[in-house]
Formats: structure tokens, sequence, C-alpha cells
């Protein structure tokens, strides 16, 4: 159930996120002055954990560090990073910056969606991979590139996307 009073939520935060996950977050509010300053920590604990930050989860961070959860919000959907909405296992960011554009940005989004049968912005039926762009990996030398989960890959080259997907069960 949730009560918002003054726009802060007032959530059981153990229940939502759970015990462990919440004295992680409190782990993290220690390392700053203000333990609002920890939102993004908290935020990626979550996300960690649960694949994605749902809007129950959200209100609980913002009932731990003491916010209103616009202000969560704000930084949820600032961070490209931070996914509001249900992925896949494995996330796969496309680099569509001009680096990556002049050097094959175009056959590599093609074949990627091809191979998945999926646009940017979708999942997998099975569940599998999401295909988002991101505007750089900063792997500017080695365009076209994409990333998957933390690995950065680049540069890739026409054929390779079949077997570098294979290697993500």
């Amino acid at each position: 159930m949730l009560i918002v009073t003054d726009s802060r939520p007032r959530v059981d935060a153990n229940q939502i996120l759970g015990r462990e996950l919440v004295e992680q977050i409190a782990h993290h509010t220690h390392h700053y002055p203000q333990k609002r300053a920890a939102v993004l920590d908290a935020l990626k604990a979550v996300q960690k954990v649960h694949g994605w930050v749902n809007d129950t989860q959200l209100a609980a961070v913002a009932s731990l560090l003491d916010m209103a959860v616009a202000d969560v919000e704000g930084v949820a959907t600032f961070y490209n990073r931070i996914y509001r909405q249900s992925v896949g296992r494995h996330v796969i960011l496309v680099c569509d910056s001009i680096a990556c554009f002049l050097t094959g940005y175009e056959e590599l989004a093609g074949e990627l969606q091809a191979e998945l049968g999926v646009e940017f912005g979708q999942t997998t039926a099975d569940q599998r991979f999401t295909l988002l762009p991101i505007v750089c990996l900063g792997n500017c030398d080695k365009g076209p590139s994409l990333m998957i989960d933390e690995d950065t890959h680049g540069p890739i080259k026409p054929g390779q996307i079949k077997a570098l997907l294979e290697s993500y069960a």
C-alpha cells in the first residue's frame, strides 16, 4: 500500500525490496553526506536484483532515501542504463553516434534486427535479448560497436552477429 504525503511515499521497503536489498542500499548511503545522494546506487542495486525498476520499487527507494517519488523518477529516467520497463536477460546497446554511424552502424543494426526478429526498443519473444540504441559507448576507434550487458564489442564485422549472440545463452 502506498500512502503519499507531501510527495514522500510511506511504504514498507523491506516488504517490497527485501531485507537484504534494503541493507545494501543503507550501506550505500553511508558513503555520502546526504543519503539522497545514494539514489543512483540504490536504483542500480534494485536493477541488479530484479533486472529493471518498477514503480513500486522506485517508491520504496524514494521512501528509504526520504525523497519525493518524482525526484527518484527524474534520476531513473535521466540515466539510459536504468530500465523502467522489463528487459530481456541480456540487453544489447548499439552505438549510433557519428563515429559508429560512419563505420557501419546501419548494416550492424539491420543485421541485429534481422537475426533477433525485433526492432529497437523491443525484446525477443523468448525474453533473451532487448535491443536498444545508445548515443555513445566511448569505443569510437573500434566502430561500429555494441555492448551486451557489460561487455563492449567492436569493431563488429558483417557475419559476426550470430556467433556473438550465441555466446550469450
